[in-house]
């Protein structure tokens, strides 16, 4: 008892002391009131008792008030619990000073005891109503709207509290340089730790777990949601930001806790809180690969990137950059992209880089051969490709021109040049492809496998396999985010369509850490994950910017683009799996492929887009591809077929035999 009283005295601030004098000087009130009203009926008490029962109500009802929690939450917020707490306290206090009357007279004036009750309670209580309902809600009226805004903090651990300080210092002090801290009014706390209900940070209460999001953003008109969680397992960390998502308020988050930075320029909490992003809703921590495998693989290596521009391209040398090469060589025929990447890199590196960017494309066989020639890289990762869909059903003869004969001259080359590791950086869309930007990349897939079986072959080739790329070029999520800031409906082409994500850097890390432990020969598929709706990503994203969708924001069904899949597949119904020593990536089987029919068909395939005939072009992709099917054909059986088709579940991971 006496270690809890320790506590609550420890905790009785300033504000607190101010409502505790308040609370008093209502108890010593009412207990006059209630003799004066006795009197007026020869019933009340003497002038010596009446002083001596005043000052042990006080005592006792304040003693017993900060017990049951009546001041360990700012008044300004109490709700109906709250008043709970006041009504125990003054019961409670009264019936331990009726004790100490009954102990030192003897008696006990019950009809002066009820009356005293009665008044404490309606003048505790009717204080704190009357003191939220004006004075407090004046206050506040008068404050810039952009400014202490009412905050919902999800998660009451160390990176909460490191938080509360952050926010209370820069506030309180007029020289504080961290501005940002103004628009944070924390109100109340969320956490899922039932124990910690009732506690309090830096005077802010812990009020309920994150099922009661709703109910408090009503009861404490909360204007912003701040995630603070960092250590939160992934499962858990989309749960609860998809209810913080469906509240239509602005949702901040402290971003992982690897990624927290606090270093001498960055050491502030508050300058890290950033808006949520799409990623943080995939249902997964950001994947993590085996850094000391990539580094002995890059480290002092020529290391050549095609289409090192683009949006993979440059990020595979952005990472490839980490570990420090001899030489990268990018290579891509746009110059605008080419010359940004080499640009970051120089303001990054200096002269520490050896980096040499060249203008060619990968159709220039007689161009590439002089690359090799000049550089002899190492190790070759080809990214340059044609991606987007609906561009190459309109021009299947430029998917086969760059895809396909670009990725046959460079691997072709890559093999008589004994480069040691060529990659090739393929697509869902190549699984049972249903358009012939798919088709193609499949084509490309063949190849590799066609390349790394060949006799006396001293490369070791690699396919790796992803999805949709979150902010590559192309992809939905910076079409969302133009669409929603021009004021426009945002457009998804069906209801039912669903992908797979990824973000740039895991894409890129897939193809880092594929290429370190290839042997050749291999496709290597990562375990995404749950697919996504794209319908839900366009959803959460417009609530990201604080508005409701089909309400501010109209999203509108446009139809499935040619060539366009309902769902797209990471592997093929003939492909088994092969674990890795990374739980999250697999290595599809090899398929055989007839090396004379093969040749056969890449002749007749190449010479169908040299006469740039779109329909004799799409039926030598078929001819090619045994796989191609049309769209329609693969969207009418879809609910039937993808019973069968094959998953990476829990249940069959363990299934799976580890490769050696």
């Amino acid at each position: 008892m006496w270690m809890k009283m320790k506590d609550v005295l420890k905790k009785f601030h300033y504000r607190k002391i101010a409502l505790a004098i308040a609370d008093g000087f209502i108890i010593a009130v009412t207990a006059a009131l209630a003799n004066y009203l006795l009197l007026a009926v020869n019933a009340g008490i003497s002038y010596s008792d009446l002083m001596i029962s005043i000052m042990m109500s006080v005592v006792s009802c304040l003693g017993c008030l900060a017990l049951c929690g009546a001041y360990n939450k700012m008044w300004r917020y109490f709700n109906a619990k709250d008043y709970l707490s006041c009504v125990y306290g003054i019961f409670v206090g009264v019936a331990v000073s009726c004790l100490f009357t009954y102990v030192m007279k003897g008696y006990v004036p019950m009809r002066y005891v009820l009356l005293h009750t009665i008044g404490a309670v309606v003048g505790i209580s009717l204080f704190r109503f009357i003191f939220k309902r004006t004075f407090i809600d004046l206050i506040e009226s008068g404050r810039s709207e952009s400014k202490y805004k009412h905050t919902m903090i999800i998660g009451g651990g160390q990176a909460c509290r490191m938080l509360m300080s952050e926010i209370r210092n820069a506030q309180n002090s007029p020289y504080s340089a961290d501005k940002s801290a103004a628009v944070f009014n924390p109100v109340c706390i969320i956490d899922d730790d039932r124990t910690k209900i009732g506690t309090d940070i830096q005077n802010v209460q812990i009020v309920g777990t994150t099922s009661e999001i709703d109910k408090f953003i009503g009861e404490f008109k909360i204007e912003q949601i701040v995630f603070c969680i960092p250590s939160c397992l992934e499962d858990q960390r989309k749960r609860i930001l998809d209810i913080c998502s469906a509240t239509d308020l602005p949702v901040k988050v402290i971003p992982f806790i690897g990624n927290l930075i606090f270093s001498d320029s960055n050491a502030s909490l508050i300058g890290q809180i950033r808006d949520i992003k799409v990623e943080d809703l995939l249902g997964r921590d950001p994947i993590k690969f085996d850094n000391e495998d990539i580094k002995n693989f890059i480290n002092d290596k020529v290391c050549m990137v095609t289409g090192g521009g683009g949006s993979i391209g440059s990020e595979l040398v952005r990472q490839i950059a980490k570990y420090d090469p001899r030489r990268i060589v990018i290579v891509d025929i746009c110059e605008n992209y080419a010359y940004d990447i080499q640009q970051e890199l120089i303001e990054t590196y200096g002269k520490e880089i050896n980096l040499d960017v060249r203008i060619a494309s990968v159709r220039d066989y007689f161009r590439m051969n002089q690359l090799f020639e000049e550089f002899k890289p190492e190790v070759v990762f080809h990214a340059a490709a044609h991606k987007h869909v609906p561009l190459m059903e309109d021009s299947p003869m430029e998917a086969i021109k760059n895809n396909v004969m670009g990725t046959f001259n460079v691997a072709s080359l890559a093999q008589f040049h004994n480069v040691k590791k060529f990659v090739m950086i393929s697509t869902d869309k190549a699984v049972n492809p249903t358009n012939c930007m798919g088709a193609s990349k499949r084509c490309c897939e063949m190849i590799v496998q066609y390349l790394s079986k060949q006799k006396d072959n001293h490369t070791e080739f690699v396919t790796t396999r992803f999805g949709n790329v979150l902010g590559s070029n192309g992809s939905v999520i910076p079409k969302f985010k133009r669409q929603i800031e021009n004021g426009q409906a945002v457009t998804v082409t069906h209801p039912d369509i669903i992908r797979y994500f990824m973000t740039i850097p895991e894409a890129v890390s897939l193809v880092m850490e594929a290429a370190a432990i290839a042997h050749g020969g291999e496709i290597f598929v990562l375990d995404m994950g749950k697919p996504v709706r794209i319908v839900k990503l366009a959803e959460n994203l417009i609530r990201m910017y604080g508005k409701v969708p089909y309400k501010d924001v109209n999203i509108e069904f446009t139809g499935l683009r040619p060539g366009e899949k309902i769902k797209e597949e990471l592997l093929m119904d003939e492909e088994g799996l092969t674990r890795t020593k990374n739980k999250l990536i697999f290595i599809g089987k090899q398929i055989d492929i007839d090396p004379e029919h093969f040749i056969a068909d890449l002749r007749r395939l190449r010479d169908a887009a040299l006469k740039n005939n779109v329909q004799t072009a799409v039926d030598a992709l078929h001819d090619m591809v045994p796989t191609f099917v049309t769209p329609e054909e693969f969207n009418r059986h879809y609910i039937v077929a993808s019973t069968n088709l094959p998953k990476i579940t829990a249940a069959s991971k363990e299934k799976i035999p580890v490769n050696v």
